[in-house]
This record gives structure tokens, sequence and C-alpha cells, in this order.
């Protein structure tokens, strides 16, 4: 586990995540000791520490579902930050309420709650002030090279300078051609013989070959100097996929695709994702059942036809299957033919464009996945006809059909929704990546983004 998730989220953005929690975890065991003492703090110390638990959680819980967990986009603004930061709390004190009423014991005074509610916030803020800054100063960030200076290191430079958070400051190109993006000024050396002298002198640990053309520009002495040195060496491509959590489709060969890490499969795993599916499915279909029947009803009553609509699209091993959606659409919406759905589509009907963009339009397809047509969490099954055009225009479209649909996806809460063939694209990087990385817990992670994606209306037409 401890693995999977420095896989997904940088060890210092974790070492974030838990030193806020802890904040707020102190912040109200402090006040408890500043208004009832120390005695008495003795004695209710294990009840006071449950019910502060219990608050660190919840709070924590609404930072990260109104999208303030998102530490790629740094924001140093004092008023920004507090304002966003008490919505967050608002929302939470309403769970809180709930708990409450439940769980009478855990109430926490009034005194010792607001109090505490007022401190959490200044201090979150001044925290997070703190640590943008020591993003923005890119202290702490671990020193690479990169040999080449192509369009690959061009690609791994952008996302490594313009993501504060990635960890690490490019300390040096190797390459006899001018790098198209260097906003730091890192030196360029095109002798590769001072490369482990550079390395030693800069505390490199690490290595990143990003050669667009390999043949005869490797240097090979250089780098296995370096590697007897204890450096570690890496692909560009894979060191691409750890950073951004996509794969470059364009830039990705048969070999590299047959002899990474991945693509693994088995029993035990098939069990436990289908045990998922169908426990979210029933549980989603009881549970939605108040908004599905008013939904059902208005679109009866707004425009003539079907309640539902079905699609056939391509599942599993390139087996078509039939999905369930609310129709969102005007009955004769496809008579000329299939088409891109698109921003402020007229088709779409005035209940539709309220169900597409709060996702309820996407809650019928919970049968497919009982059903065993689909998964919870998978690439988004395309039409046959978008399939075949696809799979011509882009190198291994077809892999995406090696594992079942999703009703969401990596690529669904990675990328903003897009219906063009470079859309297509973009979310095939994704969905390999997806893929290749599948395990429970990127499931998981999925599911609370999409819940995340849905609270903020992003990426729904």
């Amino acid at each position: 586990m401890l693995n999977l998730l420095k896989k997904y989220y940088p060890v210092r953005n974790v070492l974030f995540f838990l030193g806020e929690g802890l904040l707020i975890f102190l912040t109200i065991n402090l006040a408890y000791l500043f208004f009832s003492g120390l005695a008495i703090y003795q004695i209710d110390f294990v009840h006071d520490a449950v019910r502060a638990a219990v608050v660190t959680v919840v709070f924590q819980v609404c930072l990260y579902f109104f999208d303030l967990y998102d530490l790629s986009v740094i924001t140093t603004g004092l008023l920004d930050w507090l304002a966003r930061i008490i919505q967050a709390f608002g929302f939470g004190c309403i769970i809180l309420a709930v708990i409450y009423y439940l769980l009478p014991q855990m109430v926490i005074t009034t005194k010792i709650f607001w109090t505490s509610y007022i401190i959490i916030c200044l201090a979150i803020v001044l925290w997070r002030l703190l640590y943008f800054r020591i993003l923005n100063a890119r202290l702490f960030s671990l020193p690479i090279v990169l040999v080449g200076t192509g369009n690959l290191a061009m690609d791994i430079a952008r996302e490594i300078e313009e993501k504060k958070d990635s960890g690490y400051r490019i300390s040096a190109f190797i390459g006899t051609e001018t790098p198209a993006y260097n906003p730091n000024q890192a030196p360029v050396f095109a002798d590769s013989s001072n490369l482990l002298a550079h390395c030693e002198q800069e505390e490199v640990q690490r290595i990143i070959i990003a050669l667009d053309d390999r043949r005869g520009a490797m240097p090979v002495r250089d780098l296995l100097q370096c590697k007897l040195q204890g450096i570690e060496i890496d692909e560009g491509i894979t060191f691409y996929e750890a950073i951004t959590g996509k794969i470059l489709v364009k830039k990705v060969n048969p070999g590299w695709l047959i002899f990474s890490e991945g693509f693994k499969t088995g029993r035990i795993r098939y069990l436990v994702k289908r045990g998922m599916d169908i426990v979210f499915s029933v549980f989603g279909l009881l549970c939605s059942l108040p908004v599905t029947l008013p939904t059902a009803l208005l679109i009866r009553l707004e425009s003539p036809g079907p309640i539902f609509y079905t699609q056939e699209r391509v599942g599993e091993k390139g087996k078509p299957f039939n999905i369930v959606k609310f129709r969102s659409m005007r009955q004769d919406a496809e008579k000329d033919g299939a088409v891109w759905a698109r921003q402020n589509d007229p088709r779409v009907t005035r209940v539709g464009t309220i169900i597409r963009r709060t996702r309820i339009d996407e809650i019928p397809q919970m049968w497919n996945v009982l059903k065993g047509e689909m998964s919870f969490v998978g690439p988004r099954p395309e039409r046959p006809v978008f399939v075949e055009q696809l799979t011509r225009a882009i190198p291994y479209y077809s892999l995406r059909h090696s594992v079942k649909p999703g009703l969401t996806g990596w690529a669904q809460v990675c990328y903003p929704y897009g219906a063009s063939e470079e859309d297509a694209l973009r979310k095939l990087e994704y969905d390999l990546y997806y893929i290749k990385n599948s395990s429970v817990f990127i499931d998981i992670l999925v599911v609370f983004r999409t819940v995340k994606t849905i609270l903020f209306q992003k990426g729904a037409r």
C-alpha cells in the first residue's frame, strides 16, 4: 500500500497532507487542554482524542472534495485560501452536525469547537503559504539530469517545471542542441565526459534518458560510470509515466510495452474487482432511486420518445454491447448519422443539460455493470464507428479493449471532456496508464476523484 501511495502521490505531498491533519488534531486537543485544565484533560484524553480525530477526518475530506489538495496549482493569496477553506469547513460543520445528532457522545462543546475552528482556519492558511513558498523556491526538490534535448526531453522538462509539486528540478541537459524549453537556464553539456563530476557536485541521484533517437547518441560509457556509483538511470517514457499518470502513446514502441512492468491480471484481482462492481452497482441503483424516478418523469414530460436511450458500444475484447443511459437528446438527434458530442450541443434537451452536467444520465449504466458488460472503473466505451476510425488513426488504440469498459475511468478524472481524435489520443494515454497499473487502490482513487468531479461540475457535457 505504501508503494502504491508513493506512486500516485509524491512523498512530500503525503507529508503535507499528514502534517495538515496533525495540525487540526493538535489544535483541537490544545483547546481542550486550555479550557479544561490538565487534570480533567488527562482523565478524558482518550474521548477527546477520538472527538478531535473525527473532526480532523471530516475537515480533511471536505478539503479534498473542495479541490484544496490539488497542489499542482499554487495560489498564495491569503483571502482566496481563507475563503475556500471556510467554505470547505462550513460544509464539514454540516456533516459534523449530522454525526453529532446520531452520536451525541461525539459532541465538542461550543466554546472549544469554535475557538479551534478559528485557529485552524488561520493556521492552515499559514501552513499552506509556507508550503507553497517552499514549492515555488524548489526547496528540497531532487536534482536530475536529462540526457537529450529533443521532443521527449522537452515534454519531461515542461512537466517538471510547470508542475511545482513534481518534486524534481533539472540540474543539467546533455545534448548538442539548445533546449527549446529551459526556463531556469539549466546548463547544457555537449560533452558527456563530465557527467559523473556534475552529478557528484550537484548531488544528482537520478539520470533520465530522454533521447528521441538513441542510435549513436547514447553516452554508454559515461552512463555506466554513473550507474556504478549508485546513480539511478531511468528511461524517459517510464519517468514521464511516473510523474504524469499517463503514457506517451506516440513515443512508445512495442518493446517498451512488452518489457515494462505492469499489465498484470489474475483470478484474485478479477474476482475482487467483480465483487466490488456488483456491490457498488446494487448499492448505487438502490440509493439513486429518489433521483432516477423524478428524472424519468421529467424526461417523459419534456419531449416525446423513450426515457432510456440504448446505443451500441465496444466492450472487452472488442465484443459489442448496448449501453443504457437516460435520454438527454431529442429523439431525432442522429437522423443524419453519428457525430461527436460537442460543447453546448443543440440536440440536448433542457432536462438533458441538467442530467449531463450532474452525470445523472450515467446512472442506468449500473445495469450494464451488474450484467458484467462494464466495470465501475475502466476506459469509457466508444461507439463502433468511432472505434474503427480511431484504431486506424491512433497507435495502440485497440489495447483499451483488453479490459472491461468503465462507468468512470482514469482518463475521465484526469482529462477534460473532449470529442475529437486529438482528445481521444490524450485520453488513450491515461487509459493505457490505467490498464498498465490497474489495482484496487487506483479504482478507489478514481471513484473518489469522480465524486469530486461531479461536485465541482468538471468535465461533464
